[in-house]
């Protein structure tokens, strides 16, 4: 590849030389702005969908509509305001390679920034441009917590410009959810836009649907969202009217059998397998000659549903029991997911296994994975740090080619090589050692883990070294915000 780099060129270089002049017209238009009244500048707004329903395109405006983004912005300088629990004194105006990631994201591509380079900023150029055609534009987020914050901290941006924002959050109403939908830009969880999908397919009457049409979306952490939680499916399901007594006897009964003797487990697909010689001991328990002709094959998959709950999924990694209830862990984001539940019987096998009530089991009325949602959309964009090992995946499956964006700054944090240790105790013994190492000068260590139950484990060891650290997982969410406000302070382990 260096060869034929050589010979023709880098690729994504040739890309970029393509767009700074881009870069060097919003700049230079940005410059006749600042000499503009708030109102002059605000005005724009209605001028460029004026032009929009003329002849004119986005592409078209683009320079314009990025030079009003950057000129708010610089008007915006030293202005206060609440977004969430914090203050916020405004000190941004986007620089050059910003201006570029947002090229980039209204081309429909992904723009890999490194982590610190303000893709939350980069994103609101061309949200406003693409809002301008009033048919609303998303901004998906991995969770509540980020979409909420992000929405209150650009919000002012838009507003100065005459667009309205909203925010999809897990417990609005049909109502709320249907004006924060009619806002010019929508923040919200893939989640969220999901369900809400669901459910707008399920209504009776096409006026109780909250979500317009699928035009623009641009996607942050994509590779996480896109690749990593691609086939996740999104179910909405009712009650069905079987009894939950079964899932009691066959939660006892699982613990009789033996791995690679009753049952067989494949861990890449998540799936523990009855052998001839565990359902015959499944059969004798129960009593029966044949269980697939007495008692038929669904049986057999509420047993492998009581195996794979006590086998595969472990408490407080991929579910905790809270009030007696059995919450879902959402593994990419480690965030409790009330009103989740697995499907097919797992998530009442689950609760027969850890003693809880078990809830009637459901029936699936409508699903989604995320590929297919997001692949309906007219105009797909996304941000990242991480693209370009999926490139090939994002172009095959989503038709998104990957640009990445240079830097502002030489880049001076060092990437270190993996390091790999022959056994667990050996692995948290080294990063206690590096954490009490760094702890000594007073150097912030953010650290993190698969699970609950390994952070609580590291939580000890460093308890038991002396050194002060705070804990952030699923069970201490509702302290996200106060323990992030302290990250990076000195000393600090977190």
């Amino acid at each position: 590849m260096s060869i034929l780099t050589k010979i023709f060129g880098d690729p994504n270089e040739r890309e970029l030389k393509k767009l700074w002049p881009i870069v060097a017209k919003v700049n230079e238009i940005e410059k006749t702005y600042q000499k503009l009244s708030n109102e002059e500048l605000r005005a724009k707004t209605n001028e460029f969908k004026k032009r929009l329903k003329g002849e004119e395109t986005l592409d078209d405006l683009l320079p314009e509509a990025f030079a009003a983004v950057k000129n708010a912005c610089r008007r915006l300088i030293g202005k206060k305001w609440i977004a969430g629990e914090t203050e916020i004194t405004w000190d941004m105006v986007p620089f050059d390679v910003q201006i570029l990631g947002a090229i980039v994201l209204h081309q429909g591509k992904i723009a890999e920034m490194k982590t610190g380079e303000g893709k939350t900023l980069v994103a609101t150029m061309p949200l406003y441009l693409n809002a301008l055609e009033e048919k609303g534009v998303h901004i998906v987020t991995v969770n509540d917590y980020l979409a909420r914050r992000d929405s209150e901290w650009m919000g002012p941006i838009y507003q100065f410009l005459g667009l309205e924002v909203g925010v999809i959050l897990h417990d609005l109403s049909p109502e709320e959810r249907h004006n924060a939908y009619n806002a010019d830009i929508t923040y919200g969880t893939n989640n969220e836009f999901g369900f809400d999908y669901l459910r707008d397919n399920m209504v009776s009457e096409l006026e109780q649907r909250v979500q317009r049409n699928l035009n623009y979306a641009i996607v942050d952490e994509v590779d996480s969202i896109l690749i990593d939680e691609a086939r996740t499916p999104l179910i909405i399901s009712a009650p069905d009217t079987e009894s939950t007594d079964k899932y009691r006897q066959f939660a006892k009964m699982v613990l009789n059998l033996k791995e690679n003797e009753d049952y067989n487990i494949d861990h890449k697909l998540r799936v523990a397998t009855l052998t001839e010689k565990g359902i015959a001991k499944m059969e004798r328990m129960l009593g029966v000659d044949n269980i697939y002709a007495e008692n038929g094959i669904e049986t057999v998959h509420h047993l492998e549903e009581a195996l794979k709950a006590q086998v595969l999924f472990q408490r407080d990694r991929d579910y905790v029991v809270k009030d007696g209830e059995v919450i879902i862990v959402d593994e990419f984001t480690g965030r409790l997911m009330p009103g989740r539940r697995y499907s097919e019987g797992l998530h009442q096998a689950i609760e027969a296994k850890e003693g809880v009530t078990v809830q009637q089991e459901s029936k699936t009325l409508a699903t989604i994975t995320f590929q297919n949602y997001f692949r309906m959309f007219k105009k797909l964009a996304g941000m990242t740090g991480t693209a370009v090992t999926a490139a090939a995946e994002f172009s095959e499956v989503y038709k998104l080619d990957v640009v990445v964006i240079p830097t502002h700054k030489p880049m001076i944090r060092e990437d270190l090589e993996d390091q790999i240790y022959k056994n667990e105790e050996g692995k948290f013994k080294a990063v206690v050692r590096e954490i009490k190492r760094r702890h000594k000068f007073g150097q912030p260590v953010l650290v993190g883990t698969i699970s609950i139950e390994k952070s609580e484990i590291l939580s000890d060891l460093l308890r038991r070294e002396g050194i002060k650290h705070e804990v952030l997982n699923a069970k201490h969410h509702e302290k996200e915000a106060h323990i992030i406000a302290k990250a990076g302070q000195l000393g600090l382990s977190l």
